[in-house]
Parts: structure tokens; C-alpha cells; sequence
């Protein structure tokens, strides 16, 4: 896909992803995402023809005014829709599909100094929720949602949905078949399980039960008070 092919498909996905957006000169003007994401298509240009210090200062500039950081090896494909945007870092390595939605707060980074790959790769029709944190050199794939404040530090099946600190797995392919529509993007990330809420029922659910237990063997008559 060409240069201004991709710039117009930038535009386009913020009209469907954002309700917000009312118009073309609203989005040129006011959006910061789309700022970011036209300033690393030029700094990557002339990050492939082996320059260095050019696109490394589009992409300072590019920080400067909009508060995103992406490198200018970072590897983006078509559709990328930055929400906000601010704070968001994506490393030099980091290579991101199609149809990608990031929050502000997010980074795809590294875990140390490491040579080569070391930046994680996102698949296609991925939403990646506000301060999540994705480190290393592993894979995210396709249809994925990673909950807000994740950190996730091992490979994602496609998918799946992922939430906590370390990133777990809670659900996968979980989705009526009415549902499966891998065209859209599923963008309510406020809809994601709670772990830990579901550990805490099941703990005192199981409190429960051992005290009417030891009741039983006491002798004495069991009541409780919910918690």
C-alpha cells in the first residue's frame, strides 16, 4: 500500500472508531494520534534508506508536540488508531498489524539491552487498553484485547483477552458465533472479566463452607453473616 493510501486510511479509521470526530479538518488539526502516526510514516521512510539521525529528530519532534514516542524502526501497518495518545511509546523493533487500537499511557517496549528483536509484535484487530504495558520480544495475535494497567510478559494466542499484573489469559475464543466478526473492531474495554474480583468470591466461598464444616464437628449451630 502506498504512502498517502495509508495516510487515508488513517483518517478514515478515526471517524470509525471515534465518535468524537466530526469532521476531516477537525481530525487533521486536533488529533494527536493522527499527528503521530503521519509524522513516523515520514520518519520511517527515511528510516529504511539507512538514515539515522533525520528520523530519529522527526520522531523527538513528533514527541514534542504530541506526546507520543514511536522510533522510526517501529514497523506500523495500515489502520492504526492512537486514542489520545499521550504517553504511549512504541520501540524501534516493535512491529504492529492492521486495524490496531491503542490507548494513551501504553508502551510496547523492551525488558533490557538486548540486540535484535527485543520490542513485542502486535497482531491485526488488536485493542491495547489504557497504561497497558507490553515488554519483550513476544508475540500479541490477532483479535486480542489487553485490559487496562496489564503488563504482559508472554505470547498471546489470537483471540483472547488479557488482563492483570503479570497478564493472564481469561478468555479465549469465547465469543458467540453471531459475534465473530473479524472485520470490527471490538472497542469495549470496559467490558473485560475480573480475576481477581472472581478470586475473592471463590476464597470466601470456600471460608464459608469450612466454617460450616467445623460447625458441624463442634456441634454447633452454624449461621453466617455475608461479607
Amino acid at each position: 500500500m502506498g504512502l498517502f493510501r495509508r495516510i487515508k486510511r488513517d483518517l478514515q479509521v478515526v471517524f470509525e472508531r471515534d465518535p468524537a470526530a466530526k469532521s476531516m479538518v477537525e481530525v487533521i488539526c486536533c488529533y494527536p494520534g493522527f499527528h503521530a502516526i503521519l509524522w513516523h510514516r515520514c520518519a520511517h521512510w527515511f528510516y529504511q534508506r539507512g538514515m539515522v539521525l533525520i528520523p530519529r529528530m522527526i520522531s523527538q519532534l513528533n514527541r514534542f508536540f504530541t506526546g507520543i514516542e514511536i522510533h522510526p524502526g517501529a514497523q506500523i501497518g495500515e489502520g492504526l488508531f492512537i486514542d489520545h495518545g499521550m504517553g504511549v511509546v512504541i520501540g524501534e523493533t516493535a512491529e504492529i498489524g492492521d486495524n490496531v487500537t491503542i490507548y494513551q499511557g501504553v508502551t510496547l517496549g523492551g525488558t533490557g539491552k538486548e540486540k535484535g528483536k527485543r520490542h513485542p509484535t502486535v497482531g491485526s484487530n488488536v485493542v491495547v487498553s489504557t497504561g497497558a504495558k507490553v515488554l519483550g520480544s513476544l508475540e500479541i495475535g490477532d483479535n486480542v484485547k489487553i485490559g487496562a494497567g496489564s503488563v504482559v510478559l508472554m505470547d498471546v494466542p489470537d483471540n483472547c483477552t488479557v488482563v492483570g499484573v503479570p497478564g493472564k489469559v481469561v478468555k479465549r475464543d469465547g465469543r458467540r458465533v453471531k459475534e465473530l466478526d473479524m472485520d470490527k473492531i471490538d472497542l469495549r474495554h470496559n467490558l473485560l472479566p475480573d480475576p481477581v474480583g472472581e478470586m475473592m468470591v471463590t476464597l470466601q466461598d470456600r471460608i464459608l463452607q469450612l466454617e460450616k464444616q467445623l460447625a458441624e464437628l463442634e456441634g454447633k449451630p452454624y449461621g453466617h453473616k455475608s461479607l
